[in-house]
């Protein structure tokens, strides 16, 4: 399988990826609405779009990759006036622990990182658009409301009818529409509202709805008619489907060719949700777990899949890596460059071609791993590491991963153990070397004894 497929949201069909221009993609994602810390659904959309958009650049494409930030929506307005603070401050905060988190995780930055208060003249040029197209109407309360009725295609996405959608619980009835689906494009500002949350247009004061945002950002930084657009599956409606609505009605042609979307993450089989007490951020995850160890653990599973996290699984996916990292152990450090004729890397570009499929590939990676340490290949170690390097792990020196950088660990006394331990060898006094070994063991450190006399300790 040399052609890159994926599946596509819209056509829900595995499909040959063929770009609008050959040889360059253009991609959005719909990022984060910076009033909180990210959590780990966060973490799994933008590691799922990260292995895509490294993927696509390891095919030799040419990537615009644009993933953007939402400053401006009701819960950044609650919260800054919970907190007595201004949306800036309050938003500039979260962004710099964002970037800190993605960091953490190995996540690689986008080509562009729009955010949405910088967007608002194209916000207000599509609603005029959609105004003069009859699809946009403004309300007595001094709204401007999207007319979903009258976009024929509404629902493909989502493939649901107008009429089941009608009936759904998501549907936000509101008696300034003409129709409950219909969706705000321009909020008319209130009057308690801070002043940095409000904007001049043809319409009065206000501010643009959530999903305007994006067909404004999308557009202006990769035209009206790009490649790919991802997101979570929570997305998919109604976000995604009024963006289709938004941007064809304003353009009267299509906006995207492939849309792809990340599954949920669940907790201990349960939906991850604030109320339930099962929701974590990422930064609460590193402070248990080594970062690595989480970007290995989500992209064990396919991207379009449930992921269930939990402390059993993370422990699994350390477990994994620290095998992986074993296998490196003795190998060079230094970068090495895949080579694409031997047959682990091609079984791996099959499974990557194959919808980004992350597992197979993973598998690849240990069948390698396995081959390394049979033969002790020099060659088939480059190898391991070069391929592992697509998906952004097996980077570090093994032993700085193996050996672990916590600060509870006493790598003096550790050595000092070692040495005592070698002294009693050498004494034929293997009980007390055996009580030494089973003492660091009980604390987490795993002896290993080398040839020519020399024992290396990692992390259990």
């Amino acid at each position: 399988m040399n052609e890159l497929q994926i599946y596509n949201s819209l056509t829900r069909n595995v499909e040959v990826f063929k770009p609008i221009e050959p040889g360059k993609v253009r991609m959005y994602v719909c990022g984060m609405t910076v009033y909180d810390f990210c959590h780990i659904g966060h973490a799994r959309m933008m590691l799922a779009f990260d292995i895509v958009y490294r993927w696509l650049r390891e095919a030799g494409y040419d990537v615009t990759y644009v993933r953007n930030i939402t400053d401006i929506d009701d819960k950044i307005i609650v919260r800054a006036a919970e907190n007595q603070e201004t949306m800036l401050d309050l938003t500039t905060r979260f962004i710099r622990f964002m970037h800190e988190d993605i960091a953490a995780l190995g996540i690689l930055p986008p080509d562009h990182e729009p955010r949405a208060t910088d967007y608002v003249p194209q916000m207000l040029a599509i609603i005029d658009r959609l105004e003069k197209n009859g699809l946009a109407y403004r309300t007595e309360e001094g709204d401007v409301n999207y007319s979903v009725r009258d976009f024929k295609d509404y629902g493909r996405l989502s493939n649901r009818s107008l009429d089941d959608l009608r009936a759904g619980e998501r549907v936000d009835v509101n008696l300034g529409k003409r129709d409950p689906l219909d969706f705000v494009l321009w909020k008319a500002s209130k009057a308690d509202e801070p002043h940095e949350a409000k904007w001049d247009s043809p319409w009065g004061q206000g501010r643009p709805g959530w999903h305007i945002e994006c067909s404004a950002m999308s557009c202006q930084l990769l035209g009206e008619h790009f490649d790919i657009h991802g997101g979570g599956a929570d997305l998919q409606f109604p976000h995604h489907e009024n963006e289709i609505a938004q941007s064809e009605g304003a353009t009267g042609h299509k906006f995207v060719n492939y849309w792809m979307h990340n599954g949920f993450v669940r907790v201990d089989d349960e939906k991850m949700s604030k109320s339930l007490g099962n929701f974590f951020t990422i930064r609460e995850v590193l402070q248990q777990y080594d970062a690595e160890v989480l970007r290995f653990f989500i992209i064990r599973t396919h991207y379009r899949s449930p992921l269930n996290y939990s402390d059993t699984h993370l422990d699994d996916a350390r477990a994994g890596l620290m095998r992986l990292y074993t296998a490196l152990k003795d190998m060079p450090v230094e970068a090495a460059v895949v080579n694409w004729n031997e047959d682990h890397a091609r079984r791996f570009r099959q499974a990557m071609n194959d919808d980004f499929n992350t597992p197979v590939a993973v598998a690849v990676l240990f069948d390698l791993a396995n081959e390394v340490n049979r033969s002790g290949s020099v060659d088939l170690a480059r190898q391991l590491r070069a391929l592992a390097g697509t998906l952004g792990i097996l980077q570090r020196d093994s032993r700085e991963f193996l050996q672990g950088d916590d600060d509870d660990i006493d790598v003096k006394r550790i050595q000092s153990l070692i040495d005592a331990r070698t002294a009693a060898k050498g004494a034929k006094n293997f009980a007390e070397a055996d009580r030494i070994r089973n003492e660091l063991l009980s604390e987490g450190i795993v002896l290993e004894d080398r040839p020519g006399g020399v024992t290396e300790w990692r992390r259990a």
